[in-house]
């Protein structure tokens, strides 16, 4: 017997029930890696534009025996792991940066705490290898 004239369901009516809840998943899937993602580089760029980074970035650039070592331009080469905090008007940072230029690569420490627009510098030193480079004692 042909069933030519029964109407065939949808293809909506036919598959609703496992797209609804694989959508949903995925949906859920999307908006957790959006969410994670914006909020990974929202906290990235508020320690690039703060001021101990980027005083520790002038300090390095313009040092000569980070230049000899690494060459010029020397810039971050990595996630910046640390923290910033800000409580009643107290700050402090604390961060760990990857940093390469043409020759070779190393790591940029700083730990500063500040109050108000003043910071005070604790540490802005550079390992590369086993050789530390302390900014802060130099003139």
């Amino acid at each position: 017997m042909n069933n030519e004239l029964v109407p065939q369901p949808s293809w909506w009516k036919r598959n609703w029930k496992w797209v609804v809840p694989l959508g949903g998943c995925l949906t859920v899937i999307v908006f957790a890696i959006v969410l994670f993602t914006s909020i990974y580089f929202g906290v990235t760029k508020i320690m690039e534009d703060s001021k101990p980074y980027v005083h520790a970035f002038e300090l390095i650039n313009n040092d000569e025996q980070l230049i000899e070592l690494l060459g010029s331009p020397i810039a971050k080469d990595g996630a910046v792991q640390g923290n910033i905090d800000w409580i009643n008007g107290n700050k402090s940072a604390q961060m760990s940066i990857p940093i390469s230029g043409p020759k070779g690569s190393g790591t940029l420490f700083i730990n500063a705490t500040g109050k108000g627009e003043t910071w005070n510098y604790h540490e802005i030193r550079v390992e590369i290898n086993e050789q530390e480079i302390n900014l802060l004692e130099k003139p």
